[in-house]
C-alpha cells in the first residue's frame, strides 16, 4: 500500500464530506477543530501537487563559484553520486491490518448507538412538543408526561429531602 494511494483514497472520502453541514458548525470547538482539519489536509494536498515531482539536480558547479572551499563541494558532489541508496518499502502486517479492522467494525456499532440514540432523542423531541408546559398544565399532566420525575419527587417528599436538588452537600 503506497502513501500517495492512502493520499487518494482519504481524499476521495473527504471530498464526499458535506463540511457546510449544521453538525459542524453547532459547537464551537467542533468548529475549530473541523477548520484546523480541512486547513491541515489543504497543506497536505499543497505538500502533495509540491513534492509530486522528482527534485531538480543540484547545481554543484554554482556551488563551487559561490564556496570559498571548492574541495568541500567537491567531497559532497562526490558522495551525492555514490550513493544509491535502495527504495524504502512499507508492507501492512496482518496484525495491524486485524487491529484497523477491529477499530472499524467498533465504530461501525459506535454508529448504530448514536443512530440509535438520534432516534430516540427525536421521539422524545416530538413528545415534549406535543406535551408542552404551558399555564394550564397542570402538576398531574405532568406528572403523567414524566413519571421518573413524578416518582423522584414523590420520594423525595417521603425522605423529607426538600431542598435535596438546590442545596450542595
Amino acid at each position: 500500500m503506497s502513501f500517495s494511494g492512502a493520499i487518494r483514497r482519504s481524499a476521495k472520502r473527504l471530498s464526499e464530506v458535506n463540511w457546510s453541514s449544521p453538525v459542524f458548525k453547532g459547537d464551537n470547538e467542533l468548529s475549530a477543530m473541523v477548520a484546523g482539519f480541512r486547513a491541515w489536509t489543504a497543506q497536505a494536498d499543497a505538500m502533495a501537487e509540491k513534492y509530486s515531482a522528482p527534485p531538480a539536480p543540484i547545481d554543484f558547479a554554482a556551488a563551487k563559484k559561490s564556496v570559498r572551499d571548492v574541495s568541500l563541494v567537491e567531497a559532497l558532489e562526490k558522495m551525492y553520486t555514490a550513493n544509491k541508496p535502495a527504495p524504502l518499502t512499507y508492507e501492512w502486517s496482518a496484525d495491524e491490518q486485524a487491529v484497523k479492522a477491529q477499530l472499524i467494525e467498533d465504530a461501525k456499532a459506535g454508529l448504530a448507538f448514536t443512530q440509535e440514540m438520534i432516534e430516540d432523542t427525536q421521539k422524545e423531541i416530538a413528545f415534549m412538543r406535543v406535551n408542552r408546559t404551558t399555564r394550564e398544565t397542570s402538576a398531574i399532566d405532568v406528572k403523567e408526561n414524566y413519571p421518573d420525575i413524578a416518582e423522584e419527587v414523590e420520594k423525595e417528599i417521603e425522605d423529607r429531602e426538600w431542598f435535596k436538588d438546590t442545596i450542595g452537600k
